[in-house]
């Protein structure tokens, strides 16, 4: 992050995620648009081989990457690309398998290891099967779990971002089952804290104002459907206002984002995955500009907001905007936080250098 100032350009990490999904689908589409090359300079990890396999397979010949070994040789006006996978891997486009799993943490282990460096500024990463990319140095349930490992951190949060919308999860990858043995009201007010610092640092927002969702329908209709609300969510919500944060709920998910309420704050934060993610895909489905932030971690690191989509893998029916959309973003929020950081090393007292 810190060196995100002294380059001409940030220069961003791009991981081919799944090699029989659409990921090199929408890579290639991204970069094909030489705007992107105008704000950044990305480095794909990947394979030439696999590239070249999905330009012939989508019929696109006027495009190639600049292959590199390391991320300090890339050329700062074109895509570049850093070999990371066996030279043998076979695409078998829209199906799972071990070896396209092995393949995305090859490419996510080299760039995490170049953005820990600092030789990446930021890292997006193409969706992957969290099934198939398990094995012994991935027991992760996604991308956001084994990030947070990398960085040393236990705080993390996963913040679907588009445009003025975000919405937050108290709790991420786990079976609904387990939702409400897992909510605290600290564990609430951590991740209260986790978005406004987000908001304040990420995004420059200076006093966000913070939407929280019951877990029940209705929010429980004042304890006449469990009471988890009164229990467990308002007080998480009290000690988050204790420590400043504008948190205010908890609200019924279904009228919340039916009536647009929603439009009236800075964030949402849901109690779990699918009731924060299914009206969030739900609102930008007609643009397709979701994107995944991983907030709360030392770097930035972003997605498109969609998975492998094995059904059209192939076909030339990808978009490639929300990938667009996350290296944008991912590139406005590290000079977010740079500023931020040099703000406040400004603002520390003559000869306070702690």
């Amino acid at each position: 992050m810190s060196k995100i100032f002294e380059r001409e350009k940030p220069i961003v990490g791009i991981t081919h995620g799944d090699i029989n999904g659409i990921g090199y689908e929408v890579i290639i589409k991204t970069l094909m648009d030489n705007r992107v090359c105008e704000l950044c300079t990305p480095v794909v990890y990947g394979s030439a081989k696999i590239a070249a396999f999905h330009r012939k397979a989508l019929n696109i010949a006027n495009f190639s990457f600049n292959m590199i070994l390391e991320a300090e040789e890339a050329n700062p006006k074109r895509p570049n690309m850093i070999d990371c996978v066996d030279e043998e891997l076979r695409v078998d486009l829209g199906k799972p398998s071990p070896s396209a799993g092995q393949a995305a943490f090859q490419a996510l282990e080299k760039a995490v290891e170049d953005l820990l460096a600092e030789r990446v500024d930021v890292l997006v990463t193409a969706p992957i099967n969290k099934k198939n990319i398990v094995g012994e140095h991935f027991r992760f349930p996604g991308h956001t779990e084994y990030l947070a490992m990398k960085a040393g951190s236990d705080k993390s949060l996963m913040l679907m971002v588009a445009g003025d919308l975000r919405v937050g999860v108290a709790t991420g990858h786990v079976p609904l089952a387990k939702v409400a043995g897992l909510l605290t009201p600290e564990l609430i007010a951590g991740k209260l804290a986790l978005i406004d610092r987000s908001l304040r640092e990420d995004f420059n927002i200076g006093k966000g104002r913070i939407a929280v969702l019951g877990l029940n329908p209705h929010a429980s209709d004042e304890g006449t459907i469990g009471d988890e609300e009164a229990r467990v969510i308002e007080p998480g919500i009290e000690l988050a206002r204790r420590k400043g944060i504008l948190a205010v709920g908890p609200f019924g998910a279904d009228g919340f984002f039916g009536s647009g309420a929603y439009r009236q704050f800075d964030a949402v934060l849901a109690m779990y995955h699918d009731q924060g993610l299914v009206p969030f895909k739900a609102l930008v489905s007609v643009d397709g500009n979701g994107v995944n932030f991983t907030a709360g971690l030392p770097f930035v690191r972003t997605s498109p907001a969609h998975g492998t989509a094995y059904e059209i893998a192939g076909q030339d029916k990808a978009s490639p905007d929300s990938l667009r959309e996350a290296i944008y973003l991912a590139c406005d929020i590290a000079r977010n936080r740079a500023r931020h950081l040099a703000l406040e090393a400004n603002a520390l007292p003559l000869g306070d250098h702690s």
